[in-house]
This record gives C-alpha cells, structure tokens and sequence, in this order.
C-alpha cells in the first residue's frame, strides 16, 4: 500500500505538538514545580501543586485507567503495576536522597506504605475500571466506572497519608486536614478531574477506532 502524501497536518503532528509538550512540561518542572528552581508561585500555593504532583499521580493512574475502560481489567491492572511501580521507586529514591543531603538517615521510603500504596492503587484503579465497564463504549457507563475507580483510590490514599506514612509525611497530611477545604482540594480534585477525563478521552478514541483487541 502506498503511503499517503506529506501533508502540513504531518508537520503539526509530528513537531509542532511534541515541542509545545516539551516546553509545558518545562514550565511546570522549572517555574511551577513547588520545588523548581525558579518556582514563581511559591512552595505551598494549591494550584502548583495541582498541576505538579497532582498531575504526575494522575499520569500515573491515568494509562491503567484508560487500558481498563479500552481493554480489561487484567490489561489496566498490569499497565497500574508498571506505572505505579516506577512512580513508587522513584518517589522513594527521591525522598531517600533527599533527606540524606540533610543528614537525616532514620528513614527509608522504600518501607513507607503510603508510598507503595500509590503502587497498588495505580494497579486497582485500572482492575476496577475494567470490572466495571467491561468493554462498553457508552460514555455514561465509562465515567461512571471511571469515576468510581478513581474515588475508590484517592480515598485509599489519603486514609494511608493520614495513618500510616513515615512520620514527615504524616504529620503534613495531619497538618493538612486541619484545613478540611484545602485537603479535600489537594486529595480528591485531581482523582475527580482524572475520573472526567480520562473516559472523555477513552471515549474520542474509540469515536476514531483506536481500541486493542479485547479478551475477557
């Protein structure tokens, strides 16, 4: 088959949109990112880090999320224990390193539970999705599972944050639900808007036939 002609929608598709990517995610990382170099709207502002953290973690459960609505539960739960387990060990070794430039060796995040939690949940948020769905191309039946998936687990780890995290963490997220608005903020806004989308976008991809095969 011949392949189709160079067209100017190739360009956009191919440059344009990967360096718009590019330079975003340099924004957020060095301007937004509370702990950038040169972050402009300061270490504790809400909105940084909705779209910093909050949007890594919703990166990380929104591939096994869209693989469970798209494929199975088997799919989205393998694709969780991929993503959630780079997220888990780089989380960790970050947090290892950096509390061991400040000369604070008594805690290893690799043994925090919160942490591995995000793990798990990158995995359940991917099963249950497609549990509940089971292959349906309705939209409402795709937000729903959707959205319930994504509660299920932003619930599951705030109760881990607020119990048992290592003592640093725990005391932020004690801290932090003092100020019952900002924590349901910080904890739920960004499972919520990961619920909204993410069947939005499964659903436009099947509206241009981009589906795996399924098995069940």
């Amino acid at each position: 088959m011949e392949p189709e002609k160079f067209k100017l929608a190739n360009l956009i598709d191919g440059i344009v949109i990967p360096i718009i990517l590019v330079i975003l995610i340099f924004l957020l990382a060095v301007y937004v990112n509370p702990t950038g170099e040169y972050h402009v709207l300061g270490e504790t502002n809400v909105i940084s880090v909705i779209l910093t953290q909050g949007f890594a973690q919703m990166i990380v459960l929104g591939v096994p999320l869209i693989l469970g609505l798209l494929w199975n539960k088997w799919a989205g739960g393998a694709a969780g224990f991929v993503m959630g387990g780079i997220y888990y060990i780089a989380s960790a070794g970050h947090y290892n390193g950096l509390y061991s430039s400040l000369g604070v060796t008594t805690y290893n995040f690799f043994g925090d539970m919160s942490m591995l939690f995000y793990l798990v949940n990158a995995v359940i948020i991917g099963y249950i999705a497609g549990s509940l769905n089971q292959g349906s191309t309705s939209f409402k039946r795709m937000l729903g599972a959707g959205l319930t998936a994504a509660l299920i687990t932003a619930v599951i780890q705030a109760f881990m944050n607020y119990n048992l995290s290592l003592e640093p963490a725990r005391l932020m997220a004690i801290d932090m639900w003092l100020d019952i608005p900002y924590a349901l903020l910080i904890n739920f806004v960004p499972s919520i808007a990961l619920g909204l989308i993410v069947p939005l976008l499964a659903k436009v991809m099947t509206w241009y036939g981009i589906m795996p095969q399924k098995h069940y």
